[in-house]
């Protein structure tokens, strides 16, 4: 019998489509092995409250069922899922993931839009490693992702609300093709394009490429046309729009290459299309295979390269906002102490992703300081809740973002929002572990603290012991400190004893 290679497999959770590849590592690469493709048309189940209906949430868990039949086996880290911009706009997504996770067991990430454009680009870049510079755009159900970048590394990233099926319920729901439609969705995507187009076309690029369901739609049609190299150009999405306009309605469209399924969303997307490529100036775009899941597969496969990505996040950010690193360091290594001591070895390996985030959590504790030291705290959870941090989901950014919120001051618990991906225990468990390592270090000087050990009751009381009985007696603003910090744990039900 020959050796049993690993399979990986990605599902990207769009507005408009399902996707699923699956692939084998083959040494140093990666061969697809199937590609699933299901049209659930989840943003047309978003009302104008954000809450998605039971019909689009049902569609999207069949199509799930299915998907997982294909999983059968496969390990937890084997498989990664991500969610687009129905599912980050959707109130209740919260619910369609509990459900999902009953049908398909895999931890289902809803990552930001400039996050999505990052793996999208290192998706095409993987696939299409030819020419240098790249600029990449993808046009999705609900945002259009547009990316310049050098090799496999994005240089501008933008994520854009507009998409082929919220154009469609904006400016072709009465299914009219007419000018004036076509028109009037245009002018609204060139006006989301104004505050990007000087820096792109300043940036310059090598080649245009397009990726996912919408551009390759109008390739195909184009092909259909008699435009048998399938280059979208200017000249070429002008005659694609007249000849859509020869059609009363959307329901009428019959062109080759054109199915059944993509028809109800084309002319949005069409109309998208043709505002970037007139605002941007492109001259000729090709499409790509490669999009959102290429980019987790790769990702996937050289994990150590995405811990690199949140490094470089790391320090990014820690640069900007001029944190001290020597003391964010002390906070990190004195936290993986105390989580040393608080799970066993199983248990740290079982929640890796957790001890990572509170490694990130502690190196950028401090950023809220470049605002103010007043409420600093709530000024480092702001940031970390709303810059962009390539690597991170959603929900990793909110538990970095959480820690920071909690690290100090009073615990005010009912402040604490819901996590899908990890569980509410877990995050407490955190808390308290990087308040102690932000209070035993507290005094920012370089001699080094004496090894503390730290002890857990049956009733869940947390006691610092030292070997040195008298630690505290030497370093009295140390014991200060803890007794505040004892004040702040009673107050919230919570024990901690020195």
């Amino acid at each position: 019998m020959g050796l049993q290679r690993r399979q990986i497999a990605a599902i990207d959770l769009g507005s408009n489509s399902f996707h699923m590849v699956v692939a084998k590592v083959v040494g140093e690469d990666l061969q697809i092995v199937s590609r699933h493709k299901q049209r659930v048309r989840l943003a047309s189940g978003l009302n104008d409250r954000k809450i998605l209906d039971e019909e689009a949430i049902q569609r999207g868990l069949d199509c799930l069922a299915m998907f997982a039949e294909r999983l059968n086996g496969f390990e937890v880290e084997d498989v990664r899922i991500a969610a687009t911009h129905t599912l980050r706009q959707a109130v209740n997504a919260h619910e369609f993931m509990l459900r999902a996770h009953e049908i398909l067991p895999y931890p289902i990430e809803v990552i930001p839009g400039i996050e999505e454009a990052r793996l999208i680009y290192l998706g095409v870049a993987h696939t299409q490693p030819e020419s240098k510079t790249k600029f990449v755009i993808d046009i999705g159900g609900g945002s259009t992702e547009m990316i310049i970048g050098q090799e496999f590394e994005p240089e501008l990233v933008n994520s854009k609300q507009m998409g082929c099926v919220s154009y469609t319920d904006h400016f072709f729901a009465n299914g009219k093709l007419s000018k004036k439609n076509f028109t009037a969705a245009n002018f609204a995507a060139e006006q989301r394009l104004e505050s990007l187009a000087s820096a792109y076309k300043k940036r310059g690029w090598d080649a245009a490429l397009g990726s996912s369901g919408t551009i390759k739609a109008i390739r195909e049609v184009l092909i259909g046309l008699g435009y048998e190299d399938g280059v979208i150009t200017a000249k070429r999405m002008d005659k694609l729009i007249e000849t859509l306009c020869e059609f009363d309605n959307i329901d009428d469209i019959k062109l080759q290459g054109l199915t059944d399924e993509r028809k109800p969303v084309f002319a949005a997307g069409v109309a998208i299309l043709n505002a970037i490529i007139n605002t941007l100036k492109i001259e000729s775009l090709h499409f790509s295979d490669g999009a959102l899941r290429e980019g987790l597969l790769y990702e996937m496969e050289e994990r150590f390269q995405r811990s690199d990505i949140r490094m470089r996040t790391t320090e990014t950010l820690a640069k900007k906002h001029s944190v001290d690193m020597n003391h964010a360091d002390k906070v990190r290594k004195q936290a993986n102490k105390l989580l040393k001591q608080l799970l066993s070895k199983s248990e740290i390996e079982k929640n890796s992703e957790l001890v990572d985030l509170l490694g990130w959590s502690a190196l950028l504790h401090e950023v809220g300081l470049s605002i103010a030291y007043q409420a600093f705290h709530r000024h480092s959870a702001y940031i970390l809740r709303y810059t962009n941090m390539p690597g991170f989901n959603q929900e990793q950014q909110l538990v970095v973002s959480t820690l920071a919120r909690f690290q100090r001051k009073a615990l005010k618990l009912g402040e604490m929002p819901e996590f899908n991906l990890f569980k509410k225990k877990h995050i407490i468990q955190l808390i308290r572990v990087l308040r102690l390592a932000i209070v035993l270090n507290g005094q920012r000087n370089d001699e080094p603290l004496p090894e503390i050990s730290l002890i857990i009751s049956d009733k869940d009381c947390w006691q610092l012991e030292c070997a040195d009985s008298d630690w505290l007696e030497e370093n009295k603003l140390l014991a200060a400190d803890l007794a505040t910090e004892q004040e702040f744990w009673q107050r919230a039900d919570w024990c901690l004893e020195f």
